[in-house]
């Protein structure tokens, strides 16, 4: 592997074909169709704009990646035609949305159930050409359809930015949503954006664009001028972008003034009295009486622009609030709104014999949670359309800057259940990330086969990619490396002090005495150091969880426990290591995987040392004979060396993969240069801290 400059992994990102996949020594045997130079595409001569652009893609993935030179026609014939299907047509179980029939004899044949559905079979295409490294397909007929939609991401290039190559592989992927947090129309986080010359650009690309709305409070809806406020907002939004998919709505941010007696009287601020707070959780955390008035004033103002818009509600932060509430609302919510829950968060873990909870998406609880469940069940009760946040895509927050989680036998037991939700629940689409934005990987294209009906076994679809992208040859090897690293990602603490701690930024994280130290920030981004806590604690801590009931044991009961369940992780991890490290002559796939392996496996020790280091400065500061505190001490100093030396030997690791240490609403914070900054900053506490908290015990 090379040394790869900052911000370099975007050009992965935006190279749609891979160069040179085909094996010239695969020939086709008597029962397949090979493509050769001179292969005509041919289109209908009023073809759409989706088709027409998903034809000239063929075309180049034919000359990139199977080194056959081929054109697209309008008239006569060809090796592969392109049509929408007629009533003469049985696509059977591929009839709807982006359903497909590939008929191969002696040329090819597809027939979409629309436009998307032509663009999903020429992809689909690919990923089996590219399975046989060669531009050959067997003879015989293929019928698709997804069985979710949409799926929806964000942009993993950078925050709201979607490069015209990189959507083109977003939709390679399978998704067809994107996401761009709307502060206003046309406004971002960082400024202006044209919201319909994205619109228009994803759209070609068989994509829709969803607002994810940052249009921060509002007036009751009972409140005099509220239906023209909204109407100036969210309706003004969907006129001027008549194209915009949908928009969603998150507790965290509507947050508008609430009448329920339940929450604060204030947003983002406890409600006060005698100089005490009331121990109420501010309005967006709580599935508040009156917010489907407010969802009706608002599917209001929006249908009247938009009627076909998809006005998704995300009920993601009032999980850990009683069921009876949660439900309630789903039972009073208008019919046209989409309910939105988050897949696996608000459980709880047992780790020996303490309670953990899910603060927030995680991959070490494959899921559903009772929540999802209780509101699935609800809504599919009420007949409202279903969404999940699911991270199939392939990345949760269990590691804040890392490009995916390569556990993929983990993740397939997530799709399983998925698989049963979409049959149970109705399951319908969703968000598939978040604020980490979609990075393609192993993950990204298995989930999307994952979800493409007739449902295929799992296992087989795993073995598939996992022989394509890491060579048949070491399937056994590869298998058993990514097995143990989906083990171990089932003893992750996925409570809040880790999520918000050392898992954030991995080896750049800070380790301090006295002196509270923050890493340097960029000012442009979304988050920085707001996002993380330097300092280990917990979730009890915030007076807005007083009123929910407790999600976890206190922290000095669960600390040892999450730590024994940290060091089996880490163990395993180091396993999986090995066994990638075993594999010989390994493609740059392998050495790319292995290297990511290698990087959690170090945020992994990160973790453990800061809770090693929490657990000795509550020691110090409970302690009073003069020996056992000059133990201590001497304990800290070893335990520092040991996670400098982790540190360090991260620093090649990000050179390598200059995704490493990065994340789209964070920008870089966990690169070579936070993570030489925090070497700094552990050599100040050895080097001066320690050193005179030596002297003070010392002192007679």
């Amino acid at each position: 592997m090379k040394k790869e400059a900052s911000y370099e992994f975007r050009e992965k990102l935006t190279t749609v074909h891979e160069e040179n996949v085909r094996d010239i020594s695969v020939v086709p045997s008597s029962d397949e169709l090979a493509l050769y130079d001179g292969a005509t595409i041919v289109i209908d001569e009023n073809a759409g704009d989706v088709i027409r652009f998903a034809a000239e893609d063929f075309m180049d993935f034919l000359d990139v990646s199977m080194n056959v030179k081929a054109s697209v026609s309008t008239s006569g014939s060809g090796a592969i035609t392109l049509k929408i299907a007629d009533e003469t047509v049985e696509l059977r179980e591929a009839d709807g949305y982006k359903g497909f029939l590939i008929k191969v004899t002696d040329g090819i044949e597809i027939y979409g159930a629309d436009e998307r559905g032509v663009a999903a079979a020429l992809y689909y295409i690919e990923d089996m050409m590219c399975i046989k490294k060669a531009p050959i397909l067997a003879r015989g007929e293929i019928r698709k359809k997804p069985s979710l939609s949409p799926r929806m991401v964000h942009s993993g290039y950078a925050l709201d930015n979607y490069p015209d190559d990189y959507l083109t592989r977003i939709a390679h992927e399978g998704r067809d949503a994107i996401l761009v947090f709307a502060w206003d129309v046309n406004k971002t986080h960082l400024g202006y954006l044209d919201f319909n010359d994205l619109i228009a650009r994803a759209k070609v690309r068989g994509i829709d664009v969803y607002a994810y709305s940052f249009f921060i409070g509002g007036p009751h809806p009972d409140e005099e001028g509220a239906e023209e406020y909204y109407d100036n907002t969210y309706g003004r939004l969907f006129r001027e972008c008549p194209d915009l998919r949908g928009v969603t709505f998150v507790g965290e941010v509507v947050e508008f003034q609430s009448h329920d007696p339940h929450v604060s009287k204030f947003r983002c601020r406890d409600t006060v009295t005698d100089d005490l707070p009331d121990g109420k959780p501010w309005p967006g955390w709580y599935p508040c009486e009156d917010l489907p008035k407010w969802l009706s004033i608002v599917e209001c103002v929006i249908h009247k622009a938009s009627p076909s818009a998809d006005i998704v509600m995300w009920s993601y932060n009032w999980g850990f609030q009683p069921e009876e509430a949660r439900v309630r609302l789903v039972e009073n919510m208008p019919e046209g709104i989409t309910l939105q829950a988050t897949f696996e968060m608000f459980d709880n873990k047992k780790t020996e014999d303490v309670v953990t909870a899910i603060s927030d998406y995680s991959l070490s609880y494959v899921g559903p949670g009772p929540y999802f469940v209780s509101e699935a069940v609800a809504a599919k009760r009420r007949g409202i359309k279903l969404y999940a946040q699911s991270q199939a895509a392939g990345v949760t927050w269990d590691f804040g800057v890392i490009p995916y989680l390569p556990m993929p036998q983990q993740w397939m037991r997530r799709f399983e259940k998925m698989r049963e939700a979409v049959c149970e629940w109705n399951l319908a689409g969703g968000m598939e990330n978040h604020h980490h934005g979609f990075y393609p990987s192993i993950i990204s294209k298995i989930s999307y086969h994952a979800f493409l009906e007739p449902f295929e076994p799992l296992e087989d679809i795993l073995s598939t990619f996992l022989a394509s992208e890491y060579g048949a040859e070491n399937l056994e090897k590869v298998t058993e490396g990514f097995a143990l690293w989906s083990e171990a990602i089932s003893y992750y603490i996925p409570s809040e002090g880790d999520f918000c701690g050392a898992s954030r930024i991995g080896p750049a994280y800070p380790f301090s005495l006295f002196y509270q130290a923050k890493p340097p920030r960029d000012e442009s981004a979304f988050f920085g150091i707001d996002i993380f806590l330097t300092a280990y604690a917990h979730g009890m801590e915030h007076s807005s969880f007083i009123s929910a009931p407790p999600r976890e044991n206190f922290l000095s009961m669960r600390i040892r426990p999450e730590l024994h369940s940290l060091l089996t992780m880490h163990a395993l991890m180091e396993k999986g290591v090995a066994v990638f490290e075993s594999i010989e002559n390994k493609n740059e796939k392998l050495l790319s995987v292995l290297n990511l392996g290698k990087y959690i496996t170090n945020c992994v020790l990160t973790n453990i040392h800061a809770k090693q280091w929490y657990m000795l400065k509550c020691k110090l500061y409970a302690e009073e004979k003069r020996d056992v505190l000059i133990g201590i001490v001497s304990d800290m100093e070893i335990l520092l060396r040991e996670e400098r030396k982790n540190a360090e030997e991260t620093l090649s690791l990000v050179d390598f993969d200059s995704r490493l240490g990065f994340e789209p609403t964070m920008n870089y914070l966990g690169d070579r240069e936070h993570i030489e900054w925090k070497i700094r900053q552990l050599d100040y506490v050895l080097e001066k801290e320690l050193v005179k908290l030596r002297k003070s015990i010392e002192l007679k």
